[in-house]
């Protein structure tokens, strides 16, 4: 009776060990970060938009354990590289379901930001997967790898507002949509954001410049750096100067004259300031591609200096893996729409098959 009993027993255990949740936490090795995540002891920091979470696992239902700052923050959760929910993040640190019902087998869920980090960070602590669950290795990092330096643009401002009001909230705002994201899913390369709205690289709406944000891993701390050896990326997109060329014909805004006093930049400094921001990026990342891009926005309109500008630096540098590409001048209100910022993909793209020797 006795060994009956404990043969009954030992048989129950193992099914409850088959059918066990399994934790990842947030610093195991079976976790796959992409941008420039803080991975702290007891946690992991996403602020830059287009950051994400990824892992592989067997199991039929997985829920993270999450915090954010604001409240404001918004995610794609993608299931096998699928889109399959949009979630809104609380202040409060909760359990988010995130996929259930998933079939037998292999798969992959990544965590992908939507919102730049004006709208605040999101902590990261666990995955918590159910139903026959098995962690499986992280996902393989890509052979390719591309980088993007910018503003509004390429934070994706606006772009799911349809009502042409161009409404900057959080809501509106989608990462994922924007032509760098796209761009690197096209490649299947590795994607890494450092933008914000606003930004520029001599002058912005408010006091920080790209110059002082570019080497932040928290883009709330300046005495936090990144380290570039940890990412390397193949090609560097460089776009700015839609905000400078707004802002140096309005002397009377104050960061005008913080960083101009009373008169505006002339077109050689112009010039001398983009050189000194791309041999900042020539200077970490000695082999990349660099793409000084401008666009798709009014300072890449017809009969604007701003294209010249980034021309005539580019020239000047004398270096062959350092290139300009103008997006065409989409010459309509706002911000791009979905549909512009595929457009500029497509140009992107195309660039890049034609310039770059992955």
């Amino acid at each position: 009776m006795k060994k009956l009993f404990l043969v009954t027993l030992l048989t129950i255990s193992s099914y409850a060990i088959c059918d066990a949740q399994v934790v990842i936490k947030h610093t195991d090795d079976h976790v796959k970060y992409m941008g420039r995540v803080d991975v702290q002891p007891d946690k992991a920091m996403l602020s830059w938009s287009g950051s994400s979470i990824k892992i592989s696992f067997k199991g039929s239902s997985v829920k993270a354990l999450l915090q954010d700052q604001a409240g404001y923050n918004f995610y794609n959760v993608l299931v096998d590289g699928k889109l399959v929910k949009k979630i809104s993040l609380d202040k409060t640190k909760h359990y988010y379901p995130l996929a259930s019902d998933l079939s037998e087998g292999p798969h992959t869920l990544e965590l992908f930001k939507l919102t730049e980090w004006v709208m605040g960070k999101t902590w990261f602590y666990e995955f918590d997967v159910d139903g026959n669950a098995e962690v499986l290795p992280a996902p393989a990092a890509k052979k390719r790898k591309i980088e993007f330096f910018g503003n509004s643009i390429t934070c994706g401002y606006a772009v799911l507002d349809t009502t042409g009001q161009d409404r900057g909230s959080a809501l509106f705002e989608d990462s994922y949509k924007a032509y760098g994201a796209i761009t690197a899913r096209h490649f299947n390369a590795d994607y890494h954001c450092i933008a914000r709205s606003g930004i520029g690289l001599m002058i912005s709406w408010f006091p920080l410049i790209m110059p002082e944000l570019y080497d932040r891993v928290d883009p709330f701390d300046a005495q936090k750096k990144w380290n570039f050896s940890n990412y390397t990326p193949d090609v560097v997109v460089i776009n700015l100067f839609q905000n400078d060329a707004a802002l140096v014909t309005q002397p009377q805004l104050p960061e005008f004259k913080v960083r101009f006093g009373d008169k505006a930049p002339t077109g050689a400094e112009i010039v001398k300031a983009y050189q000194k921001f791309v041999g900042s990026i020539r200077s970490v990342y000695p082999n990349a591609y660099i793409i000084c891009a401008l666009g798709s926005m009014d300072a890449s309109r017809e009969n604007s200096p701003w294209p010249a500008y980034i021309r005539q630096a580019v020239t000047g540098m004398r270096d062959k893996k350092v290139n300009s590409l103008i997006f065409r001048y989409k010459n309509t209100p706002g911000h791009p729409s979905a549909k512009e910022q595929q457009y500029m993909a497509n140009q992107l793209i195309a660039f890049i098959q034609k310039n770059v020797k992955w």
